[in-house]
């Protein structure tokens, strides 16, 4: 994320064209969280498509309220103790003016809060997909409430906010590998150590129900995704914005390239599903390296993610943790790996002139990534878990075991995503249609 400090010797002046462009980034975020929902609610079985569309759009409705109630103030507001920041007359962004700018940028305020509001929105959606085919949905609207408030918002503020300890300490994200999804990745890991298992995992098959869904999914995210990095900069002035822009296309291919050969010499296919999981994880891996890497090193990035995610996913197997649609392989891997490879590949001419191991520029660098990688990861896992932990004694974060077993769509939703009723052979109940006649073939690590 751009620093938010003034650099030229001027105060800068609102341009109109940076304005726009921010607005159409913010656009293309917002339109990631309703892509994240097609891309998990096409993993799932027919049985809980809609559940997992609607713990995505969730996110839509509560951290909107939340950000303009007191979020964008703890994120981006003077900061206390390198911890969280506060301001006061953003609370209820009552006291803002239109054309006042944003510190060291020439976009208004209103339009920064906005495109990192769309942030807010898509990263507790990003959990959703670890924890499919079980959890209640007011439980995990009030989780989403506490997640964003106590993780999210100060996490936010360590990693870009002035004055937060991480970006004090020089750590580079550019664009959420910490903040976004090695925070959702480990918040992800921690719930379901706390919730357990589906009903049947490892026995009954749990393959993806519409694998069109998937890359459509997939294909919106990776379009919304150019206006997550490239916005990042907050403007295009100095040319790193399109760096970055190119950088994301990049890496994102070879990702693609990436997994599907590690698929094809482990499990002899390509599949659909392989290729719209690599794509995400190479766009995960470049989130926070893209402004600081050569489009060569993008290669690295995503070559490097699409085979390290690819082999990740498999690990729930082996460690015995139900990780639903992978968001700790791919979210959480993906994440790491982007941000340390920042340590080794940044070319020193990009964002800043930082220089990784790999320019001569030691490691210096790299462990401040270390720092912020470890710290986000700790804080996010141990007070996930604990808030899984308080709402799975009070209210209970899971369906019972019925409603598990017949659908969670039906007992959280009072719907189904198909009617059968119509279909050749007389009515037909959505309840008993056989479901796993429509599921895809997923290739299990």
């Amino acid at each position: 994320m751009a620093p938010a400090i003034t650099l030229a010797a001027e105060a800068p002046t609102l341009s109109a064209a940076n304005t726009g462009f921010m607005l159409i980034c913010s656009a293309l975020v917002m339109l990631m969280t309703p892509g994240l929902a097609f891309f998990y609610g096409g993993m799932v079985r027919v049985k809980s498509t809609l559940n997992m569309l609607m713990m995505s759009f969730i996110s839509l409705g509560i951290v909107t309220i939340l950000w303009v109630l007191y979020g964008f103030s703890m994120a981006f507001g003077t900061d206390s103790g390198g911890v969280v920041g506060w301001n006061s007359d953003w609370v209820g962004l009552s006291d803002i003016g239109l054309t006042e700018l944003w510190d060291g940028t020439t976009i208004p305020l209103f339009v920064f809060l906005v495109f990192q509001m769309m942030f807010a929105v898509l990263t507790p959606a990003l959990i959703s997909g670890a924890l499919a085919d079980r959890v209640k949905f007011t439980a995990w609207g009030l989780f989403v409430v506490l997640w964003a408030t106590v993780v999210y918002f100060p996490v936010a503020h360590w990693v870009w906010g002035s004055g937060g300890w991480a970006f004090e300490l020089g750590v580079i994200d550019f664009a959420g590998g910490t903040a976004v999804h090695i925070n959702a990745g480990a918040a992800a890991l921690g719930v379901i150590l706390v919730i357990g298992k589906r009903i049947g995992f490892k026995k009954d098959p749990m393959r993806p129900h519409s694998l069109p869904l998937v890359m459509l999914g997939a294909a919106l995210l990776w379009f919304g995704w150019f206006g997550f990095n490239a916005g990042s900069w907050l403007g295009n002035d100095d040319g790193v914005g399109a760096l970055m822009f190119v950088n994301t296309q990049i890496a994102a291919a070879a990702a693609v390239l990436g997994w599907l050969a590690y698929e094809k010499i482990r499990h002899g296919a390509f599949t659909t599903l392989g290729a719209a999981s690599g794509a995400v994880a190479g766009l995960v891996a470049i989130t926070p390296a893209g402004g600081a890497v050569t489009p060569l090193g993008a290669i690295a990035v995503g070559a490097v993610s699409g085979v390290l995610c690819a082999m990740a996913v498999g690990l729930k197997y082996r460690f015995g943790y139900d990780d639903s649609l992978d968001v700790v392989g791919v979210h959480l891997v993906g994440g790491i790996i982007g941000s340390l490879l920042v340590g080794l590949l940044a070319s020193g001419k990009g964002q800043s002139d930082v220089e990784g191991l790999f320019y001569g520029g030691g490691l210096d660098q790299f462990w401040k990534q270390c720092a912020g990688v470890f710290g986000v990861l700790a804080y996010s896992l141990v007070v996930s878990a604990l808030l899984a932990f308080l709402l799975d004694r009070t209210i209970g974060m899971r369906v019972s075991e019925d409603d598990e077993v017949a659908g969670i769509d039906r007992a959280e939703h009072a719907e189904t995503a198909y009617d059968y009723s119509g279909a050749g052979g007389g009515a037909r109940s959505t309840a008993t249609a056989p479901a796993d006649r429509a599921e895809s073939k997923k290739v299990d690590a």
